[in-house]
């Protein structure tokens, strides 16, 4: 997790399935708990997300929008663009290349 002026990333990397989604779910929200309303997930390193980890990112959403917050998503592999585009997720999301450009996409 890093910081750049309001704005707080959460970089994940690996696989966010099954395995993974608890934690990656609970240190999320714990983030979103502690008064942080403007996150960008990095998913530069992510190679891998289940129908579970989707809903990790739904659930951010959702936690977000109660609390006046937002959340963008920014650096998708090719693979996990192409889930995004057949699940509908680039009609929830706001998409970004780059990191800057979600960081200032999102102020």
């Amino acid at each position: 997790v890093a910081k750049e002026a309001e704005v707080t990333i959460a970089s994940l990397k690996g696989r966010l399935d099954a395995l993974t989604a608890k934690s990656v779910e609970e240190q999320l929200l714990k983030l979103v708990d502690s008064g942080e309303h403007k996150l960008v997930v990095d998913l530069a390193q992510l190679d891998y997300i289940s129908s579970v980890g989707l809903r990790v990112l739904i659930l951010l959403a959702k936690r977000l929008k109660a609390v006046g917050g937002k959340v963008v998503v920014c650096s998708l592999q090719e693979a996990i663009q192409q889930l995004f585009e057949i699940s509908g997720f680039t009609n929830i999301f706001a998409i970004y290349k780059t990191r800057p450009e979600a960081v200032s996409g999102i102020q």
